[in-house]
């Protein structure tokens, strides 16, 4: 009902008696009045969402659009100008509808997003293509991730945090990038509760599932979790040999009889990392489709009222700590995540299993770690989903011609290569849901599809550690030191990261192989990490954490 109403609001807006807008709003601002903004500016055509009163991505580029239309400076910021304006047009609109001057059935009709075609399992065996898009939001779809634009952007911002960072900061990934074809990011990306990118986002949707999970139905999660987190250990150490790779090109550490980096031993090194990643997606489909066969009415009625894309229809249920006590740091992080991925599996589509965010691939830089590190312990706090464009855009602004030319011409070389990523997605996302119906995935298909998932991604990140060191030799002092404010994070760590959880950093195998010297190790990308890492990764978890 929440959700029609607020549908109603949108739709009415023409008429809505606006209160003036008497205080200056943000990226990041909050509350009432920013909902009131939100409404005005569906009112503009400017805006074609529910309100949400948080002031994000979607808001500020609303602003933009309004600012636009009336020939004020478009900074997406709405201050003093832009609110004069809008407090203008405000007044007249409601005076003129106060003196019935305008002609019943005249107003200007807002089109929302609808309800995504994604809830339960009716979507199961649609077929996405690269284009695919969903009615959940026009600003977020495979196309636009695979576009020019949010690309460039997204290599961009890792050139920069690439040259300006630390091999420590390379290390840090997210684990829910791992095995990612349960659309979980394509929820968090379409929240229209703006909810998406804040810290709470996986806890609230991951406790409210294994609150209503039997004993037996969590006993096999939790199973899961204790047999799958060594395998996550392991993909995060074998991950260390290609940032050191990377790292030492950039720094010109090359090995005698090599020129740079060698692509082909890099793509065949990461395809064999990802034999972890196809072990991983294979098993925990066939658990959780196994927990989610066995669903009883009463869970899928609770389920039923969670929408998949609105946090607040989402319980604020407490944390189990029986359960946390219980396990290892990692094997808790793996079970928060299968249960907030059984959850955008269940409610989700192939459509969204298949998506992926523009920074899903080259993850080897750094990126990461400048974007997320201030939410590290931070509860309720958003990570910008703007940072990446801006700072993007203010790396290739920094170059001269020659070196951004370097950049820019990435997406043509990576443009084949992008496209047989994403009909792989398609082909792993559309086998690993018949768990979900009682069916068994072909384990094979899987095993060789996700192998050269991890070529290519071995030969993106290649081509992009290549460019970025060539680029990095030919900056001038003044430019680094203008890249270094823009990086805007002083912390550069000395360590290193398993996921995001800080270590020491591990005695590293030697990677000349990675520049075409020497053999490359019988066990690359499968190397057994010290004892020492394994033990950083068994720690139980800080109170509170």
């Amino acid at each position: 009902m929440k959700k029609i109403l607020l549908v109603a609001v949108l739709v009415c807006a023409p008429s809505f008696a606006f209160a003036s807008f008497d205080q200056n709003l943000q990226y990041g601002s909050h509350g009432l009045a920013v909902r009131d903004l939100q409404i005005f500016l569906a009112s503009q055509g400017c805006l074609t969402m529910n309100p949400t009163g948080n002031f994000f991505g979607v808001t500020r580029q609303s602003v933009k659009c309004f600012q636009g239309q009336h020939n004020v400076p478009t900074t997406g910021y709405f201050g003093p100008m832009t609110r004069a304006l809008a407090n203008s047009l405000a007044a007249s609109s409601t005076s003129t509808q106060s003196q019935g001057t305008q002609p019943q059935g005249t107003q200007k009709q807002q089109t929302f997003p609808a309800t995504p075609p994604t809830q339960g399992q009716g979507q199961q065996n649609q077929q996405p293509s690269a284009t695919a898009t969903s009615s959940d939001s026009s600003q977020y779809s495979l196309a636009q991730a695979m576009s020019d634009n949010a690309q460039l952007s997204t290599i961009a911002f890792s050139g920069l945090a690439f040259i300006t960072g630390s091999a420590g900061a390379d290390t840090f990934f997210p684990p829910g990038k791992v095995a990612d074809f349960f659309g979980f990011q394509y929820m968090r990306d379409v929240d229209t509760a703006g909810y998406g990118h804040n810290t709470q986002f996986l806890t609230r949707v991951a406790n409210n599932v294994l609150s209503i999970l039997t004993d037996d139905q969590k006993a096999k999660l939790i199973a899961l979790a204790k047999v799958q987190a060594p395998k996550y250990t392991n993909f995060a150490y074998n991950r260390f040999l290609v940032t050191n790779a990377f790292r030492r090109d950039l720094t010109g550490d090359i090995p005698a009889g090599s020129t740079g980096l060698s692509t082909s031993s890099i793509s065949t090194y990461v395809g064999d990392l990802y034999k972890t990643d196809a072990d991983l997606s294979y098993n925990r489909a066939l658990v959780v489709g196994a927990i989610i066969n066995s669903f009883t009415g009463t869970q899928k009625a609770y389920l039923a009222k969670m929408q998949f894309n609105d946090f607040t229809t989402w319980p604020d249920v407490p944390e189990n700590a029986a359960i946390k006590q219980g396990l290892s740091n990692s094997e808790y992080i793996a079970l928060m995540t299968y249960a907030s991925e059984l959850f955008s599996w269940y409610k989700g589509s192939v459509v969204a299993d298949t998506y992926f965010c523009p920074e899903r691939h080259g993850t080897y830089f750094g990126g990461f770690y400048m974007k997320d590190y201030p939410a590290v312990g931070n509860n309720d706090y958003f990570i910008s989903t703007a940072e990446t464009g801006d700072s993007g855009k203010g790396f290739l602004d920094t170059l001269n011609a020659d070196q951004r030319a370097q950049i820019t011409s990435i997406i043509d070389a990576q443009r084949p290569m992008l496209a047989e990523v994403a009909q792989i997605r398609a082909t792993v996302s559309t086998e690993l849901r018949k768990a979900m119906t009682g069916g068994t995935p072909d384990q094979t298909l899987i095993d060789t599809q996700i192998e050269r998932y991890g070529e290519l991604d071995g030969a993106m990140s290649a081509l992009y550690a290549s460019r970025f060191a060539a680029v990095n030799k030919t900056l001038t002092d003044t430019q680094r030191a203008t890249l270094v404010k823009l990086r805007n994070l002083t912390v550069v760590p000395t360590g290193a990261y398993l996921f995001s959880t800080p270590v020491a950093m591990p005695t590293i195998p030697n990677t000349d192989f990675m520049f075409g010297v020497g053999s490359a190790p019988s066990s690359e990308g499968q190397t057994t990490p010290p004892a020492t890492f394994t033990t950083a990764a068994n720690t139980n978890p800080p109170p509170g954490q």
